[in-house]
């Protein structure tokens, strides 16, 4: 990979102003082996409830990152050490997480890039409810599915379009 967020902004500022590139407001806590990771959007809307995100990581991620809308909810983890090896599993090559991971060690133990908003060691609810495959929103920011989403150190970004 050649491409870092930074000169991503830079070199695409008219997509910006355009509004098919935007930064997701930070802060993002980063976990996993991968510091930069990128790949298509695959998108769940879910409230401290993860079901949906173990049956999304099931499935083959084909280099996707999955982008979880999950409120910024700071009362519950909704990514775990059995899930992060799971989407390692089936090919994922992210997560971006609008709430909290846990077991911070076996995360960083996974060769996958995650990011998120906080920690937390309690796990979350078990029902079933959520959206799939729908646009989503972080801050202010859409992210549709397909949507081309890239991560490293300094942030990330998402764009309609693949870029670099």
């Amino acid at each position: 990979m050649s491409w870092n967020t930074c000169d991503l902004c830079d070199v695409n500022e008219a997509a910006m102003v355009a509004g098919t590139l935007a930064v997701l407001p930070p802060p993002w806590l980063s976990f996993g082996q991968r510091g930069r990771f990128s790949g298509q959007a695959a998108t769940l809307k879910v409230f401290e409830d993860n079901v949906m995100v173990r049956n999304a990581l099931s499935l083959p991620g084909n280099g996707r990152v999955l982008v979880i809308d999950a409120g910024g909810s700071t009362r519950c983890a909704m990514v775990g050490g059995n899930l992060a090896q799971l989407a390692v599993t089936n090919g994922w090559a992210g997560i971006v997480l609008d709430g909290c991971v846990r077991d911070s060690d076996e995360l960083d133990a996974c060769a996958i890039g995650i990011r998120a908003i906080g920690v937390h060691p309690r796990r979350s609810h078990r029902h079933g409810a959520g959206q799939a495959d729908a646009p989503v929103m972080i801050g202010a920011v859409t992210i549709r599915p397909g949507d081309w989403v890239y991560a490293d150190r300094d942030g990330v970004v998402v764009s309609h379009v693949r870029l670099g």
